[in-house]
């Protein structure tokens, strides 16, 4: 007989764990309602950065039973669009691992395949393994994790850190979680011609592309915790400019947001300080008005090369 069977386990209220004051004593739910802040949509993320957290906090109650289990595999594939929210994820995913007790720091530390594969022989495997070692106790991040895999340059030490990798991933799960991200396509593309890294990942969670309703929002709220505001004809001017920012080369979602932003900022500055010898108020301190938005070159040239981006 198992041992859930075993009399000794009896449910009485003594052998209960109260779910309310176990979530409300690990602080999760204060970063869970952060994330919901932060990010706009995004739902399907969320609603599986919610799932986990009720696993490791589920596992975290079963171990008061002494109901043993093996350390939840909790290495991650985050797949999506530049600006779509990833790194913040990664970020808030390390601070509830770390109020949970899954890893001692709950850090962040951000790399790319230059951070680990050397340009020489002998010299990825120090250079992999002292990102890892920055890392231990909290959340590698792997951006454009696919660009560790070159199978047609045979000079190339990828798969070299790539071996290292699947160790620590293997052996010390219960002190780093890797997360690797980059675009779902290449990403796919990776995880088939890398069994083992596939083998090793239990979450893949995919972004999606937010909506032109959704960047409006995201922008606001980007004004805002600067102490900017749009005026009502200089929000809707930026209302017709996301469309059409949006079918340019180089769209990168809440990123992008962000650059058109900064520049409606410096218009807004340059207007402002063409009239040197005007008073200016608060108001018109903190205001973006339409003048600022409209004079982008999404709007005065129509189409854009490369370097949409700077528009």
């Amino acid at each position: 007989m198992s041992d859930i069977g075993n009399s000794n386990l009896n449910d009485t209220d003594e052998t209960r764990v109260d779910l309310e004051a176990e979530l409300k004593a690990s602080n999760i739910q204060e970063i869970l309602d952060q994330l919901d802040r932060e990010l706009i949509g995004l739902k399907p993320v969320k609603t599986r950065i919610r799932e986990v957290a009720a696993l490791l906090l589920v596992d975290r109650l079963r171990k008061k039973f002494e109901l043993s289990s093996e350390t939840p595999t909790l290495h991650m594939s985050f797949t999506g669009n530049p600006g779509t929210g990833k790194t913040t994820v990664a970020m808030r995913m390390g601070e509830i691992l770390k109020r949970l007790g899954y890893v001692r720091e709950g850090h962040l530390v951000t790399v790319t395949r230059d951070d680990l594969v050397g340009q020489y022989i002998g010299h990825t495997a120090p250079k992999t393994k002292e990102v890892i070692k920055k890392a231990m106790g909290g959340v590698l991040f792997i951006d454009e994790a696919y660009y560790l895999y070159k199978p047609e340059n045979e000079r190339d030490y990828g798969a070299e850190s790539i071996e290292i990798l699947l160790q620590i991933m293997e052996n010390n799960r219960d002190d780093l979680v890797v997360i690797l991200a980059g675009y779902k396509d290449k990403m796919d593309k990776f995880f088939m011609s890398n069994p083992g890294m596939r083998s090793r990942i239990a979450h893949h969670v995919d972004f999606p592309d937010y909506s032109a309703e959704e960047l409006l929002h995201i922008a606001k709220l980007m004004l805002a915790r600067q102490n900017y505001r749009f005026s009502e004809a200089a929000e809707k001017a930026f209302s017709d400019y996301l469309p059409l920012r949006m079918k340019l080369p180089h769209f990168a979602n809440a990123r992008s947001v962000r650059n058109a932003l900064d520049r409606a900022r410096l218009r807004q500055a340059n207007r402002l300080f063409a009239d040197a010898k005007k008073k200016l108020s608060k108001f018109d301190l903190i205001t973006i008005e339409a003048e600022d938005v409209l004079a982008s070159r999404v709007f005065t040239e129509g189409s854009l090369d490369a370097d949409a981006e700077n528009a």
